[in-house]
């Protein structure tokens, strides 16, 4: 065999042998030491933007960034619209997301989800002065505002009569409320009251009781065991050793209930 068909020979070989790795690594991270995460940071506390710094912070990067480091990994975290983060995973733009997601039987047909890390319920917030609502049975015809994809645009859809206004980020809901053109928001209970507490604060109130308790999950590509059972794996880890309880007192003030 003479020399040009040795390297033509070997080349194909090469070929061949780095699209089978790369087959096969497609149920895997692109880098099992840097794992590409997408949140969307404006669910404070879960995910936001230091006002000074533009740093992500919140409990959602807490919790990923100690399970990665539990996992010998570490995180690139990258900003996204909510609706955007479950096509980043199943186009491989993206390894894991979290942002105060909801485990839903819909989502789940497209991504995989983690153990639970947070259990959440979905609230109302209205205008300070608004008395006409007090709670989800107030909701039939009124205006309602929610992020796209979320879970409360799936309750506001099951509501008679109602005319939902979606938005690409919660805070313009919430923002749109104060602008009377919604009457009121329907979103998860601990950025209600986060939102309230703090640039809501004089402007918007919290109304009635939460709407079914939710598990949030982490969620990765469809498949993707590997990354999946390092994602729980660092979970128990955190929740064993304690750093799971400091993050959620750090963010919530309070003591992590028994379930979680």
């Amino acid at each position: 065999m003479n020399l040009k068909r040795i390297t033509a020979v070997a080349g194909t070989f090469t070929l061949i042998t780095s699209l089978f790795i790369a087959g096969c690594g497609s149920n895997t991270t692109n880098n099992d030491k840097v794992w590409r995460v997408g949140t969307d940071a404006t669910y404070a506390p879960f995910g936001f933007k230091e006002k000074n710094t533009g740093k992500l912070d919140g409990f959602d990067i807490d919790i990923i960034t100690a399970i990665a480091k539990e996992e010998g990994a570490e995180v690139d975290i990258q900003n996204l619209n909510f609706d955007a983060l479950l096509p980043a995973l199943q186009s491989n733009t993206l390894d894991i997301a979290i942002s105060d997601m909801t485990i839903s039987e819909e989502r789940a047909k497209s991504v995989d989800f983690s153990n639970p890390y947070y259990i959440a319920g979905s609230g109302l917030v209205v205008n300070t002065d608004n008395t006409n609502i007090t709670s989800f049975k107030d909701l039939e015809g009124k205006r309602i505002g929610v992020s796209i994809g979320s879970t409360g645009a799936e309750i506001a859809g099951k509501i008679p009569n109602a005319d939902v206004r979606q938005f690409n980020l919660i805070i313009d809901a919430f923002l749109e409320l104060q602008n009377r053109g919604v009457d009121v928001v329907i979103n998860d209970t601990p950025v209600n009251e986060f939102y309230v507490a703090n640039k809501g604060r004089g402007i918007a109130k919290v109304v009635g009781e939460d709407y079914d308790a939710a598990p949030l999950g982490i969620a990765v590509k469809k498949g993707n065991t590997e990354l999946l059972d390092k994602i729980n794996s660092g979970l128990a880890k955190i929740k064993e050793n304690g750093k799971y309880r400091e993050i959620y007192k750090k963010w919530f003030g309070k003591e992590p209930p028994v379930e979680q």
